[in-house]
């Protein structure tokens, strides 16, 4: 029994931090224009990486990808995503037309080519997006869409979804929203290891100069409830204010400082520095509250329910979190019996999340 138990929590870090970012991301944009059909004018964002691969920019095969090789390729970018992307309306194609010059931008510290899009459809009615681009080399792509109100996210197992242009419901709009934050926080590896590696000495106190467990359950149970309660109030603000305009943090360094903050939550497992974890968690938090905003500024508010949108993708947030709780705190109180747990796996566990976090953060400098 214990040996399943240890394979499974190796197999759960393992798992977490070989998946760890990965998931390759596009962004879809359109905006509804004033025009008495369906008009919508945007972008698909895609990243130089992931394209590379569909499209193959470096010719010459020097390991290094120009913007002329980049361009030149143009028509052959609008060609993949013409036959990627496809809108319907009433069973009926839209016109789908790629007007403009590609140009280039970044999402958080990565290259991104931007594609102008322009489609236009007979009436004002629903419409169907069916959206595979990137998903045959990489199953883990995901589109995040701003469309008119609507806020989506395309997946391989998602690529299919319907779009209606009228008033959004109270209701429909907060499901929506709850549903992003909890998609977020499970796709969001950096923020899962910061929680797991609070979570590998919630069960462990410090005596002597050594790791020892804690015999109470009730005691392990507040311990952890502190540290999350820190986590939640401070990324709950800095989520809220960020979304709000009311900051406005520079997504490079912000980034930078999530990684930062999962590597010192790993290496204070190993080399304990600060035992009391609470302040410093909350200190974390405000800096993957700001993390969190930038997905939602990707997803867009909703235009009639703004400041609940910001509430709802927070809430969603916190059950996604809860989850994990849920799912790792109890395997980790049985594990704390076995005196392999203080001398091998908490230390192993929070070094292979150190090394995730070191690469990283050399990625985001």
């Amino acid at each position: 029994m214990k040996k399943s138990l240890l394979f499974t929590l190796f197999l759960l870090i393992f798992s977490f931090t070989s998946y760890a970012h990965q998931q390759s991301t596009a962004y879809l944009t359109l905006e509804q224009q004033t025009s008495p059909t369906l008009s919508l004018t945007g972008s698909w964002q895609a990243s130089v990486t992931d394209l590379d691969k569909a499209i193959k920019f470096d010719k010459n095969q020097d390991n290094v990808i120009t913007w002329h090789e980049i361009t030149s390729q143009q028509q052959a970018i609008f060609n993949y995503l013409n036959s990627h992307f496809n809108v319907l309306q009433q069973e009926l194609s839209c016109k789908v037309a790629f007007e403009g010059e590609l140009s280039v931008n970044n999402h958080f510290n990565q290259s991104y080519i931007h594609v102008p899009l322009h489609v236009d459809c007979p009436s004002e009615s629903s419409i169907t997006i069916n959206y595979t681009a990137l998903f045959e080399l990489d199953q883990h792509h995901q589109a995040i869409a701003a469309i008119a109100n609507a806020s989506r996210v395309f997946t391989e197992n998602t690529p299919k979804q319907v779009i209606n242009f009228k008033e959004q419901s109270f209701i429909t709009t907060f499901v929506e929203y709850v549903k992003q934050g909890i998609l977020h926080i499970w796709m969001g590896t950096d923020h899962i290891l910061f929680l797991i590696a609070l979570l590998l000495g919630c069960v462990l106190v410090r005596k002597q100069g050594e790791w020892q467990r804690v015999e109470s359950k009730k005691q392990i149970l507040v311990d952890t409830a502190w540290i999350i309660t820190a986590f939640t109030l401070a990324h709950s603000m800095t989520l809220t204010a960020t979304a709000m305009n009311i900051i406005s943090p520079n997504t490079r360094w912000v980034e930078l400082g999530i990684a930062l903050s999962v590597l010192f939550a790993a290496i204070n497992n190993i080399w304990p520095m600060i035992v009391r974890l609470g302040w410093i968690t909350f200190c974390f938090g405000l800096l993957h509250g700001m993390g969190f905003a930038s997905v939602l500024g990707e997803l867009g508010l909703s235009n009639e329910y703004q400041l609940m949108s910001i509430l709802a993708f927070n809430l969603g947030v916190e059950i996604g979190q809860l989850v994990i709780l849920a799912i790792c705190l109890p395997l980790l109180m049985l594990l704390r019996n076995n005196p392999w747990y203080k001398k091998a796996i908490m230390p192993a566990g929070s070094v292979l999340i150190a090394i995730m976090a070191i690469q990283w953060s050399i990625e985001r400098f």
